[in-house]
C-alpha cells in the first residue's frame, strides 16, 4: 500500500526518502518552507539524483509538497494575496526537479467576503499560477469548514476547478478528518460519500489522501486531527477507507499527532496491517 507521513523537510529529499523507508512507508508529504511562511530551503542537485535513485528503487508513489498555512489567495488583504501568488509560483517551479508529483494546498479563508467571492478569487489567482509546462499538479485540499474557509464542501471545489483554465493540472486531496468534521458521513457511509465527490467533483480528480483520525464528532466544524483508531472515525471506519477498492492505489499521508518517530512507525505498521 502507498502510505507515510508528513516528515520534517530540514534534510533534504535524500534524508525524507531514507526517513520514510525506516519508519516503513513508501512516500511522505513534507512543506515547501517553514510551514508559517518564509524562506524555502535551496534545492541541491545531488540531493535531488539521489533522492530519484531511491525513490525508484523502492518504488515509491507519488509525494505531496504541502504549502505553508499562512498562505491565502482570497484574504481581503491584497498583500497577503500577492504573497501567496509569487510563493507558490516558485514552490511549483521548485517541485519540477522532481517532476510528476503533487503540491497540496488550503484553498483559502474569505475572511469575511463571502464564500463565492473567495472562490472567485482563488480561481482567478490559480490561473495566473498555473502553466501549461508545469508537470506538478496542484491539489485543492477538503477542509472542515470552520470560520471563513472555502473548501468545506465539495461544491465549492467543484466551482474552483470549473474556473481554472488548466484543468489537467488541478486534483483534490481528500481529508479524512476535514470532511468528517464539515459533516460527510464517512463512519457510516463512505461509499456514499465517495458518490458524492464523484457526482460533483469526479474520482478522476482525487489524487491523495491525508489519513487522520478526528478528535471530534461529525460536523463540529474544528479540525483537530487524531491518531488512527482513537477518535470519532475510528479504526473499524478507517480499516473500510483504506480497504476501498476505487482509493485504495492512491497515496495515503498521516497527520497525527504523534510526539515521536516511534509513534508513526508503529502507525504504519497498524495501517498496513488493516490491509486485506
Amino acid at each position: 500500500m502507498n502510505i507515510g507521513r508528513h516528515i520534517s523537510s530540514t534534510g533534504g529529499y535524500e534524508s525524507m526518502a531514507n526517513l520514510t523507508i525506516e519508519l516503513g512507508g513508501n512516500t511522505f508529504q513534507f512543506f515547501t518552507r517553514n510551514p508559517r511562511g518564509g524562506q524555502a530551503k535551496k534545492v541541491g542537485p545531488k540531493d535531488i539524483e539521489k533522492f530519484l535513485k531511491i525513490s525508484k528503487e523502492k518504488e515509491f508513489s507519488k509525494i505531496v509538497a504541502h504549502a505553508p498555512y499562512t498562505f491565502n489567495l482570497c484574504s481581503a488583504n491584497e498583500s497577503v494575496r500577492d504573497f501567496t501568488k509569487r510563493t507558490m509560483i516558485d514552490d511549483i517551479k521548485r517541485m519540477e526537479y522532481i517532476p510528476g508529483n503533487y503540491y497540496n494546498f488550503h484553498p483559502g479563508s474569505h475572511t469575511g467576503q463571502g464564500i463565492e467571492k473567495g472562490i472567485e478569487m482563488i480561481s482567478q489567482s490559480l490561473n495566473e499560477i498555473i502553466s501549461d509546462e508545469q508537470s506538478t499538479i496542484v491539489l485543492l485540499e477538503t477542509m472542515s469548514g470552520k470560520g471563513s474557509e472555502v473548501g468545506g464542501k465539495f461544491e465549492q471545489l467543484r466551482e474552483i476547478i470549473e474556473r481554472v483554465d488548466i484543468k489537467d493540472k488541478i486534483g483534490v486531496c481528500l481529508d479524512t478528518c476535514h470532511i468528517h468534521d464539515a459533516g460527510y458521513d464517512i463512519v457510516n457511509d463512505f461509499d456514499g460519500v465517495l458518490d458524492e465527490f464523484d457526482s460533483v467533483i469526479g474520482l478522476d480528480r482525487l489524487k491523495a489522501i491525508h489519513l487522520n483520525d478526528s478528535k471530534n464528532v461529525c460536523a463540529s466544524r474544528k479540525d483537530r486531527h487524531e491518531k488512527i483508531g482513537k477518535g470519532y472515525i475510528g479504526e473499524e471506519a478507517i480499516q473500510k477507507i483504506v480497504n476501498n477498492g476505487r482509493i485504495k492505489h492512491l497515496p495515503f499521508l498521516l497527520e497525527t499527532p504523534h510526539e515521536d518517530l516511534i509513534g508513526y512507525k508503529e502507525e504504519i505498521k497498524f495501517v498496513k496491517s488493516m490491509r486485506k
